[in-house]
Order: C-alpha cells, then structure tokens, then sequence
C-alpha cells in the first residue's frame, strides 16, 4: 500500500515537471515572437514620427497620425539627444506622470533595461537624434508570467492530491488498527471466560489458595488487555478520574516489576486532587508505556521522574529517565509503527500511545527533551 501511493506520488511528479517544463519552453518561445513583433510596431510608430518631422503631405500625416494613435499597448518614452525625456510619451498612467516627478525616470529606467532604443535622426549632425525607449505591452507580461501561474496551479494541484491520498491512506490504516484491536479483544475473549471458569475450580479445592491469587492476578491483567483492545477499536467514553491517583497506581504496578535498582519520583506539585477526563483503561496503558520505555532505557537501573502539573488550561504529565536517550534523527520517528530501538519488540507501543493521547483524549503527547547518554522526557499535555 505505502509501495503503491509512492510510485503514484512519483509519477504525479514526474507529469507535473513535464508540463511545467514544457510550458516554459513554449512560453519563452512566445515572449520572443511577442518581443520581435512588439520592436516591429515600435519601429513602425518611429518611422511615423519622422514623417510627420518630415513631411509637409497631409496624406502622409494623416496616415502617420493613425499609425501613432493605433498603438495602445506598447508603453514608449521619448528622450532628445541628451537623453533627457521630452513630453513625448505613450501609454503610460497619467495620473502617475502628472503627480508623481520619478514617475517617468523610474519608467525610462526599467525600459532601458528591458530593451535597446530605437533612433530617430533628425539632421545629419549624428548628436541630433531622438531616442525612443518601449517596455512590455501586457500581453507581454502575461505569456512571461504564465509558466509562474501554472505552476502555482500545478503545485496547488498536486497538494491537494498528496493531501487526499494521505488522508485516505490514514483512513485506511485507522480501519486497519480498529479492526485488529477489535478481533484481538475478541479471540482474547474465550480464552479468559475458560481460563475464569478453571480458577474458580482450583479455589474449590484445598491447599490452592496461593496458587488461585497469582493466577486470578494474571487472568484480571489479561481482561484488562483484552478490555483496552476493545475500548482502541471504538470511541471511549471519558469520564472525570483523579489522574494522581490513576498515575500512582501504575508506577505502583510497574515498581513491582522493575529491579530494585530503578528509582521511582512521583511529583504531584503539591497536589492530591487534579480531575481530568479519560478513559482509565486507556490512560493507564499510556502511563504504562511510558514507565516500561523508560526502564528498558536504562537497563535496569537508574531513576524514572513523574512529574503531574495542573495548569490553568491543561493538565501536564512529564515522565523522564536518565536512559540511553534518544538521538536526534530517531526522535521524529519515535512514534511512527514499527520504530523500535529494541532487538525484541513490535515498535506499537508509542503509536498505541499517541493515538490514545491524541485521537481518544484530544490530547498531545511529544518528545520534550532527549540527549544520548543522559536521558529522555515524554509529555503529555491533556486539555481540560
């Protein structure tokens, strides 16, 4: 699936620079017909100012005039043989002229750097000319502009289609995830039921008191799974728990299971109380997560801080170790399926993590800090 929305990503690519580059070339193909027409007109409109310098014929005036009123796109300014501007100008923002003094000057500059000028000698003395400078019409301006916009369009375009295949895609997987957790919890299900019915048989017989506890203990732990499978196969209802007591009863669990080596902090701020909306099942087998990361980051050894603060819009949840840490490069993948660090694990647990935090609690949860060698802070922020 993720082979196939590359490849497809990919040849969407591909076709979007052909057509981009393809566009460029016609364009700028364009521009230049455009640019040696648009030099012709201007000639032509030169030639029929020095008819009308020249002659004395009302035909060729009347005929000079019409060429010179005609062009009403090409921009033009006229300078004398100083290269100063006259009051001869075409097509250009009057208003601007007449209220703005750098009006022309900016104009005559950004023509001269456009186009060369085309001379109209008026005498045979060679410092008696007249210079015309033009600048682009806009239909210049929109052939050379429009491999830009299309562009823009194709981008657009191809945005949007990444943005839906991806969409799609997690779509998928969300189905994917909810289905497995769903049937997990079910084939779970039997299982348990049996393994219920058989504990309440060895407690009928006596001299199997201690043996029926651990085994009642590990038939609840299994119904717990089986119960948090079920709750990430469908939308948990929230209810309001007292998250300090739901945090200390899971390092409480984890500390049973952790060498007496790993040292446990639980910082409440002075707190004994702070109300939030979860799901407990859920929410305990994210802290679980957290704590059972942190002690394979350390190896056995060392200290795990639980740090729950109550602010005035969020609740904050930090669980830092002194482990291995994580390096920069690992840490934006932390949380994606399949990432792990370990030679034995699944790389789900994060992920199951993140999507309870942030899918059922409407939360967030992300790396805080990291440093190889000195440790890791997770934090979870919980809106209230």
């Amino acid at each position: 699936m993720i082979q196939q929305w590359l490849n497809w990503r990919t040849l969407l690519t591909l076709f979007a620079i052909c057509i981009v580059t393809g566009t460029v070339f016609y364009s700028n193909y364009l521009s230049k017909k455009i640019a040696s027409e648009e030099r012709q007109k201007v000639e032509t409109w030169v030639e029929a100012q020095r008819t009308i310098i020249n002659t004395t014929e009302l035909a060729n005036i009347n005929l000079a005039t019409r060429i010179l009123t005609e062009n009403d796109d090409i921009p033009i300014i006229e300078t004398n043989e100083k290269d100063s501007i006259t009051n001869t100008y075409r097509n250009l923002d009057s208003l601007k002229v007449n209220s703005d003094n750098n009006y022309l000057r900016e104009k005559l500059e950004e023509f001269k750097q456009l186009n060369p000028p085309i001379v109209l000698q008026l005498s045979e003395k060679p410092y008696a000319a007249n210079r015309y400078y033009y600048g682009e019409s806009e239909l210049q301006k929109e052939v050379r502009y429009y491999p830009i916009v299309q562009l823009i369009i194709i981008a657009l375009f191809i945005v949007i289609a990444i943005v839906a295949q991806r969409s799609r895609y997690e779509n998928t997987q969300n189905q994917v995830w909810a289905g497995l957790a769903k049937e997990t919890a079910h084939q779970l299900g039997t299982p348990v039921t049996s393994l219920e019915g058989w504990v309440e048989v060895l407690r009928d017989i006596p001299g199997n008191e201690k043996i029926v506890a651990e085994i009642e203990k590990d038939v609840n732990r299994l119904k717990l799974i089986s119960d948090r499978f079920g709750k990430i196969g469908s939308i948990p209802k929230l209810e309001e728990h007292n998250l300090v007591e739901q945090v200390t009863s899971m390092i409480e669990y984890i500390k049973k299971r952790a060498s007496g080596k790993v040292q446990f902090n639980f910082n409440t701020n002075g707190e004994s109380i702070v109300q939030g909306m979860i799901s407990p099942p859920l929410f305990d087998w994210v802290i679980e997560n957290l704590l059972k990361n942190a002690l394979d980051a350390m190896e056995g050894k060392g200290k795990i801080d639980v740090n729950l603060k109550d602010e005035t819009t969020s609740i904050t949840i930090d669980v830092t170790d002194n482990g291995k840490g994580i390096s920069k490069q690992n840490i934006a993948k932390v949380f994606k399926p399949g990432f792990t660090t370990k030679k034995r694990g699944w790389g789900l647990g994060l992920t199951l993590t993140k999507r309870i935090v942030e899918q059922y609690h409407r939360g967030h949860i992300f790396v805080k800090s990291s440093e190889p060698g000195k440790g890791t802070t997770f934090r979870i922020v919980l809106n209230k």
